[in-house]
């Protein structure tokens, strides 16, 4: 029995964690739940669960989740940073789901490594930020990190029983998000709702913005730097609409091995959760004969540049993938907001990266004044365009 801490319970991740959860009750119980603000559906969510400590954001959300919950229900409510971070250094708990959006995951899942915790990473935010500090602290503890994007997941398991130094690259595969056909000419009249309607993923709201300007797929380029220890020039983004493939690793001889598997989190969840072990999840085999064919396209020049701008962050290392993290968090929530153009996006990422002066070889705390220097400085910008 695998005991388990969820940070961003309520989220898409979290949810499909918990059905997985549901799936195979006699491996895995839940001992901590966190959420944001999301409290009726966490509230729903601890009923079932009955976890020893449940989080939130605020106290004025924690009192909320207490009027909402029977009075039978024995749980510790907590609340902020030093909750998140109870929860995940709880003595119970054997691993954390890391599936909190943004920079907030990265102090909780930090805590937890130091813990000794294994850590199913689903927040790679976490990497962006601080991977140098994260995997050494990891290596330190004997700390697994699981990935659970599909994107690592698939490179986890296609690097699984090869030599390292065989790996000649990897092929990181997008799905192009929901404007690879849409001129870039139009990119200044796209909607938040129009930039929200992913056509093969459900995701947040934040990661299906990144995905339509393709920054999450730059963040996940600089997180497979750390996972894996490879340079960002051997990490080729290659368009594949379909998602069926869902990254390949290529060899020195030539050889390039895929993951391939139909548009679902949980295969990605329930690996994290249960390796060395495959849970019997009863997913569909996808039907090749019916596929008929599988797309690939490189992606359009210029027409996307926050890949671009993701690539010269990884390879600026230092604070500067912090900045670059920062920056877009704010950017796409001022779109989300209507404050900011989704051309502007980019605009601004660039502006405040160019303006910030790197620190090569960054300490945490230097990593956490970039990052609050980055947000002040795009929310600036902002109000100077909405000026």
């Amino acid at each position: 029995m695998k005991c388990l801490c969820l940070l961003g319970a309520t989220g898409s991740i979290g949810r499909n964690t918990l059905q997985i959860v549901d799936m195979f009750p006699e491996a895995f119980v839940v001992k901590a739940l966190s959420a944001k603000t999301s409290v009726e559906l966490l509230a729903r969510q601890i009923e079932k669960y009955r976890p020893d400590i449940a989080v939130v954001i605020d106290k004025e959300q924690a009192d909320k989740l207490a009027r909402l919950l029977p009075g039978d229900i024995k749980v510790e409510i907590l609340y902020g940073l030093q909750g998140y971070i109870r929860a995940a250094t709880h003595a119970p708990v054997d691993m954390v789901v890391s599936a909190v959006v943004g920079a907030a995951g990265l102090l909780p899942t930090l805590a937890a490594i130091e813990a000794g915790k294994q850590i199913a990473l689903a927040n790679k935010e976490t990497l962006v930020m601080a991977g140098d500090i994260v995997m050494q602290k990891a290596a330190e503890q004997g700390v697994d990190i699981l990935p659970v994007d599909s994107e690592h997941s698939a490179i986890f398991q296609c690097l699984s029983g090869h030599r390292r130094q065989d790996l000649e690259k990897i092929l990181l595969t997008a799905s192009g998000g929901p404007f690879l056909n849409k001129p870039a000419t139009e990119f200044s009249k796209v909607t938040p709702q129009e930039a929200l309607d992913h056509p093969t993923w459900r995701m947040g709201r934040k990661i299906s913005v990144d995905s339509a300007t393709l920054m999450n797929k730059g963040l996940e380029v600089i997180e497979a730097q750390h996972l894996f220890g490879i340079p960002a020039d051997r990490i080729e983004v290659v368009i594949h609409p379909q998602s069926l493939i869902h990254s390949m690793v290529a060899y020195c001889d030539g050889s390039v091995i895929a993951q391939i598997g139909i548009p679902d989190m949980k295969g990605a969840i329930a690996y994290a959760l249960s390796h060395p072990a495959r849970l019997s999840l009863k997913q569909p085999i996808p039907d090749f004969a019916d596929i008929g064919r599988l797309v690939f396209l490189k992606p359009e020049a210029g027409k996307f540049p926050c890949l671009e701008l993701a690539y010269t962050a990884c390879r600026g290392g230092g604070t500067l993938p912090a900045v670059l993290n920062a920056a877009n968090e704010e950017a796409v929530y001022g779109f989300l907001e209507h404050r900011l153009s989704f051309t502007e996006i980019p605009r601004l990422i660039d502006q405040t990266m160019e303006n910030h002066a790197v620190i090569s070889q960054p300490g945490l705390d230097d990593i956490l004044a970039a990052d609050a220097w980055a947000r002040r400085h795009t929310r600036e910008a902002i109000e100077k365009l909405r000026a």
